[in-house]
């Protein structure tokens, strides 16, 4: 991020133009964390610009399991491997959880934004700089709060 800038960090709609795979050069990784869906993962990263998995989605997987493990997560673009998201920061694990059951997907502050790869469009729709469908920013009385696809950051580290 370059000084002065605020966040979030905008992009023109030119990061969604239509690529070698939907929005993306290429599809979704074969084998994504925490059980996420493949044919989910790809419709929601590559073709798709307003949808999202369903409300909850998330718990269903084994994110929460593994999670009970780690001080924090990565999650990385579920195309690229590129890391995108890092919760909690800033605040507990409990206050990430349970802010995310509380709107139905994973909730990132812009202390957890990777802005290296992250953008937001300005109608709210969060990006990764390659194209990536990711979710969008629904700003709250904290501030500005990501809500995001789990199966959009269940990729492995590039």
């Amino acid at each position: 991020m370059k000084a002065g800038e605020s966040l979030p960090i905008s992009a023109k709609e030119e990061v969604m133009s239509q690529k070698g795979h939907g929005t993306s050069e290429k599809p979704v990784m074969k084998n994504l964390r925490w059980g996420s869906d493949y044919e989910t993962a790809d419709n929601i990263c590559n073709f798709n610009r307003h949808y999202a998995e369903r409300a909850g989605y998330w718990q269903s997987t084994k994110f929460l399991e593994d999670f009970k493990k780690v001080d924090a997560e990565n999650f990385y673009d579920a195309v690229t491997g590129k890391l995108l998201f890092t919760a909690p920061v800033g605040r507990t694990k409990d206050e990430f959880i349970k802010e995310s059951l509380s709107h139905g997907w994973p909730s990132f502050r812009d202390e957890e934004v990777n802005w290296d790869y992250v953008r937001c469009l300005d109608n709210g729709e969060c990006v990764s700089v390659t194209g990536t469908h990711l979710g969008h920013n629904l700003p709250d009385g904290s501030g500005n709060r990501y809500c995001i696809n789990i199966v959009s950051v269940a990729g492995e580290s590039e």
